[in-house]
């Protein structure tokens, strides 16, 4: 009996020294103290962008992310939320499966050229080409494509797409039937390709003077390689004339929407859809991406051991773009004098006698490192093992995989890599390595605004404060039909980490500039 008593005392004396912790990252409906916390309500909608018209244990990201995510500040416009819901019964009506569908790929395959009406339903081909970064980015600037010009986006399946993401419109899909008329030839859909647009205006092999001579099906090529005749697509002329063809086929790795904003026929449009100008990615990304169940539980799994229980989180994505690639000590230099200079880190003090914070509770700062590479992750933790930081607080530092290599295309690397993407967007605060699409993917999705690391070479600073959390367009066509609208736009400025890019900006931001 006494030996019950003992064993049950201990037990409540555990129960109350484990109350006596409070985690600032809990899941949001998660129990403190005993109580739910009513302070921060889940917004299972994400502020309406999402439908309710899903089975959620089909997809437990698409509703359960607020659970893990602090409430963004960026709201989404009644306009967008009304665009979306119409371009859901607009990919019901039209999508795989339906008569519609079956009615408008007739044609295709035959090099014959338009002469009849195809109705309402006109379609954007997606082809999956690079790593993941530049494919999350891709694919939402098509898919704003679609919404202003009404047309239908279909994602070629031949990748592990499937494995990566649900679903996003309800009661039909985005994937591309394997029967595609034309699946044998979207590889050959490059640069030099007969059926891309740049290549017919470079030949002169199209016309446009009556509407027999449009094309059932073009090819856009915005791939960073692409030439002059290939940036006439973001010519007003040539939508124009775009507008008419039935089927488009993207061949593509920008992120191109800072120049839709540029074309002037989209920029009423693009405006009542998105007031503040710097919101477009962070709106559509988590409309659109919602990770599979087998990524939702790499990414919870993570979570709930290094990131929940932290007062403070910081990711620290790194990306060596040089060849040959690796561990580089100017670059862990870099990232050192950056993390310190911002305060996003203590230093590490000589002593124990050097602590300077001992009268209140000391933070638990957890660090999410993301590198191919494990160096950069082992040397910041060994730096914190081996000595005290000078505030007192406890730095964690976790790195979730280390590749060594990117393996685009290998299901459970693209998995590994869109869960860590994720866990960088759930940070409180945000280093990314210049130029880095991954980097771009993880602070648009977590609406921050991230310190972008220099490119080491003759720079003095090594970080900077982005003007805004949009990704870079990192190929702009800044001259040409949109030179003069760049010099005179307020909202469009050239990137932080690449001069010859273009990013979107909100007024409300021009005080940084």
């Amino acid at each position: 009996m006494k030996l019950t008593t003992v064993v049950t005392c201990l037990l409540l004396s555990s129960l109350m020294l484990l109350s006596l912790f409070t985690f600032n990252h809990q899941p949001l409906d998660a129990k403190i103290n005993g109580e739910k916390d009513s302070r921060k309500p889940r917004d299972k909608l994400i502020g309406g962008l999402l439908t309710e018209d899903f089975d959620e244990e089909s997809c437990l990201s698409r509703y359960h992310s607020s659970l893990y995510r602090k409430p963004s500040p960026y709201k989404p416009s009644q306009y967008l939320l009304s665009k979306l819901r119409s371009y859901e019964m607009l990919h019901k009506r039209c999508g795989p499966g339906t008569k519609a569908y079956k009615e408008a790929t007739k044609n295709l395959g035959h090099d014959q050229n338009l002469n009849t009406s195809v109705g309402e339903c006109r379609y954007i081909v997606w082809i999956a080409v690079y790593g993941l970064g530049n494919r999350i980015l891709t694919l939402s600037s098509l898919f704003l494509y679609a919404l202003l010009t009404e047309r239908i986006i279909l994602l070629d399946q031949r990748t592990d797409i499937s494995h990566l993401f649900c679903e996003p419109f309800p009661g039909t899909s985005w994937l591309l039937p394997l029967d595609f008329p034309l699946t044998d030839q979207l590889d050959s859909f490059n640069k030099n390709g007969s059926h891309c647009y740049g290549t017919m205006l470079k030949n002169h092999t199209i016309k446009w003077t009556t509407k027999e001579n449009i094309p059932s099906y073009l090819c856009l090529y915005l791939i960073h390689d692409y030439e002059d005749h290939d940036k006439m697509f973001f010519c007003e002329r040539d939508q124009n004339l775009i507008r008419q063809v039935p089927w488009l086929v993207f061949n593509a790795n920008l992120y191109f929407i800072p120049s839709l904003w540029l074309i002037p026929s989209y920029q009423t449009e693009l405006s009542k859809l998105f007031p503040q100008k710097d919101t477009v990615f962070h709106h559509l990304a988590r409309y659109l991406f919602h990770p599979t169940n087998q990524v939702w539980g790499m990414i919870t799994r993570s979570y709930n051991t290094y990131l929940s229980r932290a007062d403070e989180t910081l990711g620290i994505q790194v990306r060596v773009l040089t060849k040959p690639a690796g561990y580089f000590q100017h670059l862990m230099n870099q990232i050192l004098a950056c993390t310190k200079r911002e305060n996003l880190l203590p230093e590490v003090a000589a002593t124990e006698s050097k602590v300077t914070n001992t009268s209140t509770r000391p933070k638990l700062i957890s660090v999410l490192v993301t590198s191919l590479y494990p160096e950069y992750s082992e040397n910041l933790r060994t730096m914190y093992w081996e000595g005290p930081s000078s505030t007192g607080d406890m730095v964690q530092v976790y790195q979730p995989s280390q590749e060594m290599y990117q393996q685009t295309d290998k299901k459970l690397h693209d998995q590994k890599a869109l869960a860590e993407i994720y866990l960088l967007s759930l940070t409180d605060k945000l280093v990314t390595s210049n130029s880095s699409t991954f980097g771009y993917v993880a602070q648009g999705l977590g609406g921050l605004r991230p310190w972008i690391l220099y490119k080491p070479k003759n720079q003095t600073n090594p970080c900077v404060k982005a003007i805004s959390m949009e990704p870079c367009f990192l190929r702009a066509p800044i001259y040409g039909c949109q030179a003069k609208t760049v010099k005179i736009t307020r909202f469009v400025r050239p990137c932080e980490d690449r001069l010859t890019g273009l990013k979107l900006v909100d007024f409300a931001n021009e005080v940084l500039l």
